[in-house]
């Protein structure tokens, strides 16, 4: 089997890349502050700020494809903590496409939905960004650092994200999916929209990505749909009480961040290139509960 190197092993999306890859690929995941098991996986602690120490790293394990998934990915957190965030998000990609570059190897970067400011969706591939919070303006640093220093890498922009998780990492549905087994009353947003994928889904896009080479492409869903909107799927999907769910908006809870009203993907692109997406109703049908 040929060497894939994924970062962000231990997060959600990265955990779940892992499970969807070691099927074809001997993979060797990165993560830094957050130990972690993954059956056929070989794990490494790296510290991705450190160029030196990535570029040993690479020519180390010889990887013949890197896929970038470790971030500083709150919207919150990036915009109480710029600097610190900016190393992880900008700084550290940038250094590790260059080394990619240097060393010939396909790359791909998981940017974000929340490149656009959600007032002119749905979003294609070559609309311009338009950040609104410092977690979006951090992506398109790194967009552009990325393909500056290497004009060929793939920059894949994710939507919002769900699925079973690891120990060390969740999505936004983890929680949703306690209170609602507690009987705890939820309040979702009815007024931010996005275009939401199963991480499972968002891998086995990733790794077509990697195939293929498709410049800048939305790994996005084909629904348009609500906070609240999702969370009625799942209570109807998992048989909870839908009562417990109630409307709320944006701007009823005080956030550090701000956002968009509505960042939904156009997935043509992505379509077109061989990119399969289940309805919501099956991906979330696959969540163990």
């Amino acid at each position: 089997m040929q060497k894939l190197l994924i970062t962000g092993a231990s997060g959600f999306l990265g955990w779940n890349l892992c499970q969807v890859a070691r099927a074809d690929w001997e993979v060797h995941g990165i993560y830094d502050r957050h130990p972690i098991e993954i059956p056929d996986v070989s794990l490494h602690q790296i510290d991705l700020t450190n160029a030196d120490v990535v570029t040993a790293e690479i020519e180390r394990i010889l990887p013949v494809g890197v896929i970038h998934l470790a971030a500083a990915s709150s919207p919150n957190f990036c915009q109480t903590h710029p600097a610190q965030s900016y190393l992880i998000n900008v700084t550290a990609t940038e250094n590790l496409a260059r080394v990619c570059f240097q060393a010939k190897i396909p790359f791909v970067f998981t940017s974000t939905d929340l490149v656009f400011d959600g007032t002119q969706p749905p979003y294609k591939e070559t609309d311009p960004v338009s950040p609104i919070n410092t977690y979006g303006e951090q992506k398109v640093a790194a967009e552009r650092g990325i393909l500056a220093v290497y004009p060929r890498a793939t920059i894949c922009r994710m939507p919002l994200m769900f699925g079973n998780a690891p120990p060390t990492a969740m999505s936004f549905i983890q929680p949703w999916i306690e209170s609602l087994k507690s009987d705890r009353s939820l309040q979702l947003f009815v007024d931010e929209f996005r275009t939401p994928v199963s991480a499972m889904t968002a891998a086995h896009g990733l790794l077509l990505a990697l195939q293929l080479a498709p410049g800048i492409i939305h790994l996005g869903g084909k629904e348009r749909i609500s906070r609240y909107e999702f969370g009625l799927l799942l209570a109807e999907v998992f048989n909870f009480d839908s009562a417990l769910l109630s409307p709320m908006k944006q701007q009823d809870l005080a956030m550090s961040a701000p956002r968009a009203a509505d960042v939904s993907f156009d997935i043509r692109k992505a379509i077109e290139f061989g990119y399969q997406v289940p309805s919501l109703r099956s991906q979330l049908a696959s969540i163990n509960i």
